[in-house]
């Protein structure tokens, strides 16, 4: 396409969009009334449309007494409509913090188009000042989206939902979309029920996932299909959690796990050159196993260092009632070295110990080098045989946990984190992707004890552990895979089970019976036995990913019209009570509490 798309019946250009090889263009400009300063008779206008601002004159010797009073009395947010010449600053006017900052318009008349009332919150305020407090500005969405940071997000976004939609079309991606009303399934979090008016007592769930229904397109013959999907999870509330949110929704058949990890490594690519950020062509794979042996966690953030390590040889022979219990209940003793450490406050050490007491430990244990020497409570029970197996360096800071695995690596994950903060470990502007494989296929469920589905429960088992299947199931890993970008997981996916006899095995080892299965996922397993071929795919969290690129503090600050924490609407006032007829219409009543 060529000229200028943005030209209409009321506008010529985009007032943000003018140049310096603007100058002496005749311009008919529309937008809102960013401020405006009367200097005396000679008044100027910033006017500012998506593109920008640019900055009007009215000039009583080229424009009329009427015109500069009817700019002299224009308010904050008032759309208006201006006439007038592009004209270069002179060079000491320049203003080099705006893209227009080398003209201003020469305006010869000003129309309203929509009168303003004072706004409720600052619009678009500068660089570092202070902003309305959050509730307020959802409440006042429209004025806050007018802000340049949330629009230029916004935009980010929507390059990032066609750069998506190009790549998968050029990789021969069917985009189709999959039903919002649907049936319950539940995934791991509670659906969003929708009564039928029409089929008393019946309802609808919205999805928490286009899961299955991709899995069907694929039996159904379209090899390759994607969706930008929403989706819908009534959870508990968390901070930066969105009970509906966007995902880009992949499945493809006949593929390994090689497959997708190859197609996602080149979207994303895409994608983050859309942001001005490069990353590597290929990503580093790591097994869950070795993530949580050496960061505690299975999206491990890779930009530093300070690896867990395990010192349980250094306290083999320690007469330590702490560690001799740990060890002798099956634990170890795990810990992380900070070079240089040994300087830290013993404020800063405590304050470090809180995070690992909130996270289950019972506290950290604490060695340091200093003068050729092992300092701190336990360094008495250490040998020379315990010192050497400790490795630590003049300076270095120790920090243990004497526990089961599962503590410890939370608990570590935690320090971790903090004092790569803490000390300014983390390079600015550094990217570091991680593929995360070999997950296990079965987790506890902690209200039963018995299996849990990791992932979810239409994920395929690693061929090489079918055979655990019976005898030991917490030893299966599954054929997932999450990618992870700076500790935080972009998103994950699996090769399916697309046997019928494995899907309903595995529902069964879940505690699902063959009756249950068959009301819940009877379409799916029908459509299984009809002639499956092998297929897996990917979800990634498009929310997510757009507030890491564009580099927003938050995810509401990537949606148009987020929710609060409390998952409220405040702009339009939802959730709200209906009346009682519309109730009874769905076949519903409040039951008081």
């Amino acid at each position: 396409m060529t000229g200028n798309v943005f030209r209409t019946s009321l506008r010529s250009h985009q007032a943000g969009a003018l140049r310096a090889s603007d100058a002496g263009v005749q311009v008919s400009l529309a937008g809102w009334v960013h401020r405006s300063r009367n200097l005396g008779g000679l008044v100027f206008l910033d006017l500012r449309d998506r593109a920008g601002i640019v900055q009007v004159s009215f000039d009583p010797k080229t424009t009329s007494t009427d015109v500069i009073g009817k700019a002299a009395s224009l308010g904050q947010e008032t759309v208006v409509r201006i006439e007038g010449v592009v004209a270069l600053r002179p060079a000491e006017m320049r203003n080099s913090e705006i893209e227009t900052g080398d003209v201003e318009v020469h305006a010869t008349s000003v129309t309203v188009l929509g009168p303003a009332e004072t706004p409720a919150i600052p619009v678009a305020r500068g660089k570092g000042e202070k902003l309305a407090n959050e509730d307020l500005r959802l409440r006042y969405r429209h004025l806050d989206l007018r802000r340049p940071e949330l629009q230029n997000n916004i935009l980010l976004r929507h390059r990032l939902q066609q750069s998506t939609r190009r790549y998968l079309d050029e990789h021969g991606y069917l985009e189709i979309e999959t039903p919002i009303l649907t049936k319950p399934t539940p995934e791991g979090a509670r659906d969003y029920l929708v009564p039928s008016r029409v089929h008393e007592g019946e309802f609808y769930a919205l999805p928490q996932s286009p899961q299955l229904y991709k899995q069907l397109l694929m039996v159904s013959g379209f090899d390759r299909y994607f969706q930008i999907a929403r989706c819908f999870r009534d959870e508990d509330l968390r901070a930066d959690r969105q009970p509906e949110f966007t995902q880009i929704d992949i499945e493809a058949s006949f593929v390994t796990p090689e497959d997708i990890m190859e197609l996602t490594e080149g979207m994303l690519g895409v994608l983050f050159a859309d942001a001005g950020i490069s990353i590597p062509a290929k990503f580093r794979r790591m097994s869950y196993a070795e993530c949580m042996e050496r960061y505690g966690c299975d999206r491990p953030d890779l930009r530093y260092g300070l690896e867990i390590v395990d010192v349980t040889d250094a306290f083999r022979n320690a007469d330590f009632g702490i560690t001799r219990s740990a060890i002798d209940a099956g634990g170890r003793v795990r810990g992380i070295k900070i070079p240089g450490g040994a300087g830290m406050s013993r404020k800063q050490v405590d304050e470090i110990e809180q995070i690992a007491k909130s996270a289950g430990a019972f506290g950290l244990l604490r060695l340091k080098k200093a003068n050729g020497a092992l300092e701190g409570p336990v360094a008495k029970f250490i040998d020379e045989s315990g010192a050497a197996a400790l490795a630590l360096d003049e300076g270095d800071l120790m920090l243990m946990v004497a526990s089961k695995d599962q503590i410890s690596s939370t608990a570590l994950d935690r320090v971790r984190q903090d004092v790569a903060k803490r000390l300014n470990l983390v390079p600015e502007g550094s990217v570091e992707m991680v593929w995360v494989t070999d997950f296990p296929l079965f987790g506890e469920d902690t209200e039963t004890g018995g299996l849990a589905a990791v992932h979810h429960p239409f994920t395929a088992p690693h061929p090489d552990d079918v055979s655990k299947l019976d005898t030991e199931p917490r030893n299966v890993r599954a054929l997932a895979y999450d990618v992870v970008m700076n500790g935080t997981e972009l998103g994950g996916g699996s090769i399916r089970i697309h046997d019928t006899a494995m899907q309903k095995r595995v529902l069964g080892m879940l505690g699902i019976s063959d009756e249950d299965a068959k009301m819940r996922f009877g379409f799916l397993l029908d459509a299984l036995s009809a002639g499956a071929p092998p297929h897996g795919g990917i979800a990634l969290g498009f929310d997510r990913l757009a507030m890491l690129l564009s580099g927003a503090p938050s995810l509401r600050d990537v949606i148009a019209f987020p929710k609060t924490t409390a998952a409220r609407a405040l702009f339009e006032g939802a959730p709200t009570p209906v009346n009682e007829q519309d109730l009874h219409a769905l076949h519903l009543e409040l039951r008081k509490q």
